[in-house]
């Protein structure tokens, strides 16, 4: 064991080797920066271990082994089918460690390690898998301009990739862009969230077994102000893909600009999820539930916004908080019966809990939750699921991003009021609609401004399904064909074959 890996024992008793250094050039490397950042687990406020912290000097290394990787022929001459099958190798080692990595996620970010191991982990496998079968695939057309002409299109590698993911779901998101990145034939310069490094660290490892040439992939923890920054504004990074905050991502959008990177940005959401009188309320409850208290809330298109028509309004809220109360469990996320473990950090918690005083003092009505939960062993950054009733458009809780166990609660009268108040939004990612009158249900999903609609369903997702939004919750799309769009160029070949001037 070198001094760049620690001997670990989690909770539940699995014992890893966990990496902590830096990972260029299928090398562990200490950083130049003599920076660390701490990692702790949210469950009990204790300390996992400490790993290496890349600063801009350390971004410049790694890009210069990306760059050298992407004109090496080992890399760029290999071929769509080569790739696949560095991809299916990747895919088949990550399900054969996959409780490894489960316990790694749920240790480090606090999520259920059901939830975890079932549904994160089963999703990066399959979204490996879905785009090693892509590598092979991906290619141009010719286009019949006339008998004297030869036109056709090539679909290459946009280069070095800069690849930032956020903390809620940190195995997931980089798998939704390392896919389609390397099936495509780009090298990588990725950077985890500094409160969740651990997991893509031993990832890390299984990238060289399944045989990734050195500088294809590069791994950098660090901290956004810095290596995140770097890596946004270097003039040899040539695309970036951002999964984060809004506001975060806007800053990111004007360092890209410094070379106009191509860039990808899946950013905020306020959700909205519309139940009309003529839905089937028990079903709505349960998918209104899951669509916010899923992941601890912590989700980007998590639909925090439910706008009830006034004739089932208070039977709704009512089935609701039974829900609620009945199937979001608080706990140790290492249990079997935990559904909502705590928040990632201290500092995501205390936010979430800003918003029950300001909800408060704005007026609204709280009917469920509001409070740290501390039956736990009385440690971590747990929040009992909350909900607020009562609500009026104007509120800050209304228009604003919680990210957490916090929804709020409105009624409407007609279906044209819905749809203009689920569209008062700065945001357009996720929206839900509930009604048993499948033309209506279309028809809203048809004027709801967002990038995705569910119809009597919340949050469903699909590898190969286009995933983001519009407005401010990003530019771009992720998972299916559509991100093959996102990291190829397309190249206009003409040749002559006899016109004489």
């Amino acid at each position: 064991m070198s001094d760049l890996s620690v001997e670990l024992t989690a909770p539940n008793g699995r014992k890893y080797t966990q990496p902590t250094g830096l990972f260029i050039n299928n090398e562990w490397v200490k950083a130049k920066s003599g920076e660390t950042i701490t990692t702790v687990n949210p469950a009990d406020e204790k300390e996992i271990t400490t790993v290496q912290a890349a600063g801009p000097e350390d971004v410049d290394i790694a890009v210069a082994a990306a760059r050298k990787a992407f004109k090496d022929p080992s890399w760029k001459d290999i071929g769509g089918r080569a790739r696949a099958d560095m991809l299916f190798k990747l895919s088949a080692l990550i399900d054969e460690h996959k409780e490894t990595l489960a316990t790694i996620e749920t240790w480090d970010n606090g999520k259920p390690y059901s939830v975890a191991l079932n549904d994160d982990l089963g999703e990066v496998v399959y979204c490996i898998k879905y785009y090693a079968g892509w590598a092979d695939k991906i290619h141009g057309q010719v286009v019949d301009t006339g008998p004297t002409k030869l036109a056709y299109t090539l679909r290459e590698p946009l280069g070095v990739c800069g690849q930032i993911i956020p903390w809620n779901f940190p195995l997931s998101m980089a798998a939704w862009k390392l896919g389609p990145a390397l099936a495509c034939g780009n090298t990588v310069v990725l950077k985890p969230a500094e409160q969740t490094p651990l997991s893509i660290l031993y990832l890390a490892n299984l990238i060289v077994e399944a045989g990734f040439p050195p500088g294809v992939v590069n791994i950098l923890n660090g901290y956004g102000r810095s290596a995140g920054a770097a890596i946004a504004q270097h003039l040899d990074i040539d695309k970036i893909a951002f999964t984060g905050s809004t506001a975060t991502g806007k800053e990111i959008m004007k360092m890209a600009a410094v070379n106009m990177k191509n860039i990808t940005l899946e950013t905020g959401g306020k959700s909205p999820l519309l139940i009309f009188d003529d839905a089937d309320i028990e079903q709505a409850a349960k998918w209104a539930q899951v669509g916010i208290m899923y992941n601890q809330g912590q989700v980007c298109t998590a639909t925090s916004r439910i706008l009830v028509q006034e004739g089932v309004y208070e039977k709704f809220i009512e089935v609701f908080k039974e829900c609620v109360a009945t199937v979001s469990k608080v706990g140790d996320p290492f249990a079997d019966e935990t559904f909502q473990g705590p928040q990632v950090t201290k500092a995501q918690y205390e936010r979430v809990l800003s918003y029950v005083e300001s909800g408060t003092s704005e007026g609204a009505t709280l009917a469920a939750g509001g409070c740290p939960y501390k039956d736990v062993n009385g440690k971590g950054f747990f929040i009992s699921p909350t909900i607020f009733t009562d609500v009026k458009d104007n509120m800050k809780i209304y228009r604003e991003e919680v990210f957490g166990p916090f929804v709020v609660i409105s009624s409407f009268q007609t279906e044209e009021e819905a749809v203009t108040r689920a569209n008062d939004t700065t945001y357009g990612l996720g929206s839900a609609v509930f009604t048993k009158d499948i033309v209506k249900g279309h028809r809203v999903a048809r004027n709801i401004e967002a990038g995705m609609v569910w119809i009597n369903s919340s949050n469903d997702s699909d590898v190969r399904i286009p995933f983001g939004g519009v407005k401010q919750s990003g530019i771009g799309r992720e998972l299916g064909e559509a991100a093959l769009e996102s990291y190829t160029n397309k190249k206009s070949i003409h040749v002559n074959l006899g016109t004489v001037l």
